[in-house]
């Protein structure tokens, strides 16, 4: 069984844990995947999409979800009735 000398400014935490080299690498290629998925770009004209919208919501200029609702339903029954 091999000898390990740990340096004494690890012995200061008590988070050490050894695992091999191949587990490593697995752990930092998971690591990475994960980061890279999370991780949103936004492009340029997405920026200025959003800038508007923020800027739309703060001057009032936007509509409540239960009025968009109540005109979809409209929409929707007239569609209906006049399939009849």
């Amino acid at each position: 069984m091999p000898t390990i000398t740990i340096p004494k400014e690890f012995t200061k935490s008590k988070n050490l844990i050894a695992v091999t080299p191949n587990m490593y690498e697995e752990f930092l290629q998971w690591q990475k995947w994960v980061k890279s998925s999370r991780t949103f770009k936004p492009t340029a004209g997405e920026l200025r999409e959003l800038a508007r919208a923020r800027r739309d919501f703060s001057e009032g200029k936007f509509i409540k979800w239960e009025d968009l609702k109540h005109e979809l339903a409209l929409i929707h029954t007239r569609k209906s009735k006049k399939a009849i």
